[in-house]
């Protein structure tokens, strides 16, 4: 039994911010993380080209800024390198174990505690749970009748040790992984075809011409991407304007009326995640790539077929075709009070957390890029440090009322569900004319933060204790609760957000 204060499970970004930002807190923490070092997404996404659309300075923590923020672009290697700066540090102050994959997590009522197991054998008891194990990280490959013989990838899947040089490649996809790999492919392979199902949205990308110290290029990053919202939660003029913008790129980079007119989209801007890149429409346009756009039929062991009868010849298949969704943490037993399971609930009803942290039924627990915090047009490290604040407050209010442990009321998860809900009815994710992976199969917004980010850190910048119940391990008493009563606070200095 390895016994600790707080658990994180997951060594990205979002496990990695979280340890560094409660050790400097004065608490206990120890990371368990399934790979052989840390870096997440970043060390599993090695693709050429793989990089970063949101600015360095903006995409990194307030605390830990990235070594290549005033190039104003990073790479993979350099968010990487970010990853193991934080490791680092964290390293001094809390350990972490890797190579080590967690199977199941339960929580016991008697002791108030979280039992977590793992595949090393290893059993972990800890006071605190934290979740985060990332939303994008379980490869979505697309099922087609046939196989293929070749070489098959996926970006998240990279093999370095294979040769593209004189390769004949098909890519299937044109979101952002594809708008950066194909122009990396062009330079290596003999032929790159590409396999559109649905053009994207293209802006080009912001160019950084004024030197600015770090926090105030940070803050003009911020706003910068802000400023892209409106046209995404429902104002028809800024809308108008951005796709006006993005269709005087496609005219500017595709002069060919045919392909031009494969490559505009017939759905409102922001429904799919907009791609930043000022080489995707150029790579294109070379004479060695080719655009298809009708559908996939069939496989064969050296080819793709389409829907208009051609037979394209390949040597390498390459999935761009995203992710399922939070399938790591659906994948991964967690059960809560009274033996509920988070999967089965949100298998039934759909993924939900009160301000996309805590669950009913879950003491003690928290997801880290849980439920609607996830963003379409800035940097989700700033959703993310605003939940290490509000965990670190639940934690010290925890301390402070001398409770073993809290859950969230199911009333205030709901309240803050259906407002979600209501806030994304008129975006352009629910609205615009397409199904993203912003939807889940009933066509609801489970997946993003639908207003400004401030308003989100507003939300979380201190702990609302009055939607919470308090539990105690008590042998002694029937059920081991203590309520904390609707709208009443004991004494403190800590204020409550609701979404009545």
């Amino acid at each position: 039994m390895i016994d600790t204060e707080v658990l994180v499970v997951g060594g990205g970004l979002a496990g990695l911010g979280a340890a560094h930002y409660l050790t400097h807190r004065g608490r206990t923490v120890h990371v368990l993380e399934r790979s052989s070092g840390p870096g997440g997404t970043w060390r599993e996404n090695t693709y050429p080209g793989c990089e970063c659309d949101i600015h360095p300075a903006l995409y990194s923590y307030s605390f830990t800024r990235l070594p290549s923020w005033i190039s104003g672009q990073a790479d993979h290697h350099q968010i990487l390198r970010h990853s193991r700066l934080l490791a680092d540090r964290i390293h001094r102050t809390a350990r972490v174990d890797y190579d080590t994959e967690v199977t199941a997590c339960r929580w016991n009522d008697t002791d108030a505690r979280w039992y977590v197991h793992t595949r090393t054998g290893a059993l972990h008891r800890a006071r605190f749970l934290l979740l985060a194990t990332g939303a994008l990280n379980v490869p979505r490959i697309p099922r087609f009748a046939g196989s293929f013989a070749g070489p098959v990838l996926h970006t998240a899947r990279w093999n370095h040790d294979l040769d593209l040089r004189g390769a004949r490649v098909g890519v299937i996809g044109t979101g952002a992984s594809a708008a950066q790999l194909v122009p990396a492919l062009t330079d290596h392979a003999c032929r790159v075809t590409v396999f559109q199902r649905t053009p994207a949205w293209v802006l080009p990308r912001p160019r950084t011409r004024v030197p600015l110290p770090y926090r105030a290029r940070r803050t003009v990053e911020y706003w910068r991407n802000e400023t892209l919202l409106p046209a995404l939660i429902g104002s028809q003029r800024r809308r108008t304007a951005l796709e006006a913008r993005a269709l005087r790129h496609l005219h500017a980079q595709i002069p060919d009326p045919v392909l031009r007119r494969a490559l505009t989209p017939s759905y409102r801007i922001g429904c799919k995640r907009i791609i930043f890149s000022n080489t995707f429409y150029p790579a294109l346009r070379r004479p060695t790539t080719i655009l298809k756009t009708s559908p996939i039929t069939e496989l064969a062991a050296d080819a793709v077929h389409t829907a208009d009868g051609r037979r394209h010849e390949i040597d390498v298949l390459v999935h761009a075709t995203g992710f399922h969704v939070s399938a790591a943490l659906m994948r991964m037993p967690v059960h809560g009070r009274n033996g509920i399971s988070l999967q089965e609930i949100w298998a039934r009803d759909g993924a939900a957390a009160h301000l996309g942290t805590t669950m009913a039924g879950i003491p003690n627990a928290f997801v880290l890029g849980g439920p609607n915090t996830g963003v379409g047009h800035t940097s989700v490290l700033f959703m993310l440090e605003s939940q290490f604040r509000y965990i670190a407050a639940a934690l010290e209010e925890t301390d402070r009322i001398g409770a073993d442990a809290l859950v969230v009321r199911e009333q205030a998860q709901h309240r803050f569900t259906t407002r979600i809900h209501h806030d994304s009815a008129a975006t352009t994710w629910t609205r615009g004319g397409c199904h993203s992976w912003y939807l889940d199969r009933e066509g609801i917004n489970r997946s993003l933060w639908p207003g400004p980010t401030w308003r989100y850190r507003l939300h979380t910048r201190t702990f609302d204790l009055h939607n919470y119940t308090s539990i105690r391990a008590s042998a002694g008493d029937s059920d081991g609760v203590d309520p904390v009563e609707p709208g009443h606070q004991r004494t403190g200095t800590s204020t409550a957000t609701t979404f009545d």
